[in-house]
C-alpha cells in the first residue's frame, strides 16, 4: 500500500478547509445523526500513505476523487433542476415559475425538435413537431416571453441545445440585457456538445469542422464577456441513453472533451482561459454502486488528463464539474409508479458520487411530458435526499469502502484502455468518422436488450412481476394548436420588425462565416434584429453545408 507519510496531509487539508470556510460557511454548525452522533466533515484511514494521496487525496484537492469542494454539501447542496419546456414560451414560463415556487434552484430548458435543428415553426420540416418535446423558440420575441418576470441575475439556467447553441445563447444574452442584467452576471450552462450528436443523438446540422468552430467561438466569446457561464456541457447522458455501458459513457465523453480542448488550443486559446468553464453531463443509471464509482473515476481521470496532457496550471481547470440526470431509458410505461423508486435510487447515486447539479425524471415520462404533480414529486425526491436522508452531512460518505474503491479503480482502468484506443485512431472526431464509437454503443445496446428479452436482466413490471390491470395515470397532452399559434406569431413578427436591419445583419453574418472571424457577435446582432432561428441557421447552412451520416 506504500509507506506512511512523515507529514500530516490531513492536518494540512483541515487548515486549507478552514480558509475555505471563511468564504463558504457550512449550512450548520454541527451535523448529527438522529441519535445525536456528531458527523465528521470527512472520514479517512487512520494511516494515510502515498497510495491514498495519489488515488483519493482530499475533497477540493487533486485528484478530486472525493469531490471538488472541501466541504461539498455541508456548505451548499447541489443545484436542483427540473428539465422542462413544452408547447409555447407562455406555457413553459408558467411551469418554470411553478417549479421555482416549489423550491427549485435552477432552470433547465428543453427545446422542441425544430428549434434544436434550426427550423422555424412554420417550416414544412417542422410539421408535427412544434412544441412536442420542448418549447418552441423561433425568435428573441419567444425568448423574452420564456423568461418574463424571471430575473436572470438570480437564477442559473441550463439549456439543452447543441447545433443551434450559439443562437440560443445569443438570445439569452439579449433577454438579459433587456432586463438590465450584464452578461458578466449570467450563470448557467449551454450544452453545446455537437460530437455526441454524431455519435448518439442525431440533432446535428453542419459537418464536424464548422460545428467545432462554432463551439470554440463560444469558448472565446464567453471567456471575455460571460466569465461565469459554463460554455459546454460535455454529455455522456445521451451516449448512455443510446445503450452504452457505464465505461463507454465515461470513455467516449472524456474522448470528446479532449477533442474540444484540442480544438480550442488549435485556434490559439490558452488552456486556463477556457478550461475552468468546461462542464460535464452524466447519466445516473440503475446499478447503484457502479454509478457512484463512475462519477468518482471521472473526476480522477479528468484531473490527470488536464494536468499531465494539457499542462493546465489553474486548479479549477483540473476539476470535473458535472450535472446529472436520472436515466430516462430505464423508465417503464408499465407500472409507472415504480419509476419513482428507480429515480430515487439513481438520484441518490448521483449525490453520493458528488454531482453539482441534478435533474430527477418524473414517473410518467415513459408515457408523455410530466404533469405538474409528477414534476413536484420528482423535485421533492431531491429535496428529501438533501434535507432528510443525512447523506449530505459528510463528504464522500462511501469513500474508503473496499467495494467502491475497487470498482472505481476497475472503471478507471477500462476507461483508460478505451481512451488509448481512440487516441491511436486519431482522436474522437476520427473515431466518429470511422463509426467506431457508434458500433461500440450499438453492440452494447443490443446485448442489453437481449438480456432483457431472455430475462437475465430483470425489469420490474416489464418482464417480471407484471400485473394484468396496469392502469395508466393521467398524462399531460401538448395543445395541438401550438403550431398555428407559432405560425401566427412569426407572421406578425416579420411584418413588424425592421426588415432592412434583419437583412443587413444576416448578410454580415454570412460574410463573416466565410472568414475565420468569431461569429458570436454577428449572431447576437442578428438575434437583436429579431432574425429567426431558421433564417440565421439557413445563412450558416449556405456557407457550411450540412452533414450527411454514413
Amino acid at each position: 500500500m506504500g509507506e506512511v507519510l512523515d507529514s500530516d496531509p490531513f492536518q494540512k487539508w483541515k487548515e486549507k478547509t478552514e480558509e475555505s470556510l471563511q468564504k463558504f460557511p457550512e449550512r450548520k454548525k454541527v451535523f448529527k445523526t438522529s441519535s445525536k452522533i456528531e458527523q465528521n466533515r470527512l472520514y479517512v484511514p487512520k494511516e494515510i500513505n502515498q497510495s491514498y494521496i495519489e488515488k483519493l487525496g482530499f475533497p477540493g484537492e487533486y485528484p478530486y476523487t472525493r469531490g471538488i469542494q472541501p466541504t461539498m454539501y455541508r456548505g451548499k447542496l447541489w443545484t436542483m433542476r427540473q428539465y422542462a419546456g413544452f408547447s409555447s414560451a407562455e406555457e413553459s414560463n408558467k411551469r418554470y415559475k411553478y417549479l421555482l415556487e416549489q423550491g427549485q434552484t435552477g432552470l433547465s430548458i428543453a427545446f422542441d425538435l425544430p428549434t434544436q435543428i434550426g427550423f422555424d415553426s412554420d417550416d414544412p420540416y417542422a410539421k408535427g413537431e412544434v412544441g412536442k418535446v420542448g418549447v418552441a423558440i423561433d425568435s428573441l420575441q419567444d425568448m423574452e416571453i420564456l423568461f418574463q418576470d424571471i430575473p436572470l441575475d438570480k437564477v442559473s439556467t441550463s439549456m439543452t441545445i447543441n447545433s443551434t447553441a450559439a443562437i440560443l445563447l445569443a438570445m439569452y444574452i439579449a433577454v438579459a440585457e433587456k432586463q438590465g442584467v450584464s452578461p458578466n452576471q449570467l450563470t448557467g450552462t449551454i450544452q453545446n456538445d455537437i460530437l455526441k450528436e454524431y455519435i448518439a443523438r442525431g440533432t446535428y446540422i453542419f459537418p464536424p469542422k464548422p460545428s467545432m468552430r462554432l463551439i470554440t467561438d463560444i469558448f472565446q466569446y464567453c471567456s471575455i464577456h460571460l466569465p461565469k457561464w459554463n460554455t459546454i456541457s460535455i454529455s455522456g447522458y445521451h451516449i448512455r441513453e443510446a445503450g452504452s455501458t457505464a465505461v463507454q459513457e465515461l470513455a467516449f465523453t472524456l474522448a470528446n472533451a479532449i477533442a474540444y480542448v484540442e480544438s480550442a488550443l488549435a485556434v490559439g486559446l490558452q488552456i486556463d482561459d477556457f478550461a475552468p468553464r468546461l462542464a460535464f453531463f452524466f447519466n445516473a443509471h440503475n446499478h447503484f454502486f457502479e454509478e457512484i464509482a463512475k462519477f468518482r473515476a471521472a473526476r480522477r481521470i479528468w484531473a490527470r488528463i488536464m494536468k499531465n496532457r494539457f499542462r493546465a496550471q489553474n486548479p479549477k481547470s483540473l476539476q470535473l464539474r458535472f450535472h446529472t440526470q436520472t436515466a430516462g431509458s430505464t423508465l417503464t410505461a408499465q407500472q409507472p409508479e415504480n419509476n419513482i423508486i428507480r429515480v430515487t435510487l439513481q438520484a441518490l447515486a448521483a449525490v453520493l458520487g458528488g454531482t453539482q447539479s441534478l435533474h430527477t425524471n418524473s414517473r410518467d415520462e415513459a408515457l408523455a411530458l410530466p404533469t405538474e404533480e409528477s414534476a413536484r414529486i420528482a423535485l421533492r425526491t431531491q429535496q428529501i435526499i438533501g434535507y432528510e436522508s443525512g447523506v449530505t452531512d459528510t463528504v464522500d460518505p462511501l469513500g474508503g469502502s473496499y467495494y467502491i474503491e475497487a470498482l472505481t479503480d476497475s472503471l478507471e482502468k477500462e476507461v483508460e484502455a478505451y481512451l488509448q484506443k481512440i487516441d491511436e485512431m486519431g482522436g474522437a472526431v476520427a473515431a466518429i468518422e470511422q463509426g467506431y464509437l457508434q458500433r461500440e454503443i450499438h453492440k452494447a445496446a443490443y446485448e442489453y436488450q437481449q438480456g432483457i428479452e431472455n430475462q437475465d436482466i430483470k425489469i420490474i413490471g416489464l418482464n417480471t412481476f407484471q400485473i394484468e390491470d396496469d392502469t395508466k395515470p393521467e398524462i399531460y397532452r401538448v395543445d395541438p394548436s401550438i403550431a398555428k399559434i407559432q405560425e401566427q406569431k412569426l407572421k406578425e413578427l416579420r411584418s413588424q420588425r425592421n426588415q432592412a436591419l434583419v437583412e443587413t445583419s444576416l448578410n454580415h453574418l454570412q460574410q463573416a462565416a466565410k472568414t475565420e472571424a468569431n461569429l458570436m457577435q454577428y449572431i447576437l446582432d442578428a438575434v437583436k434584429a429579431y432574425a429567426t432561428i431558421g433564417e440565421i441557421t439557413n445563412v450558416l447552412r449556405d456557407v457550411f453545408g450540412t452533414y450527411q451520416s454514413h
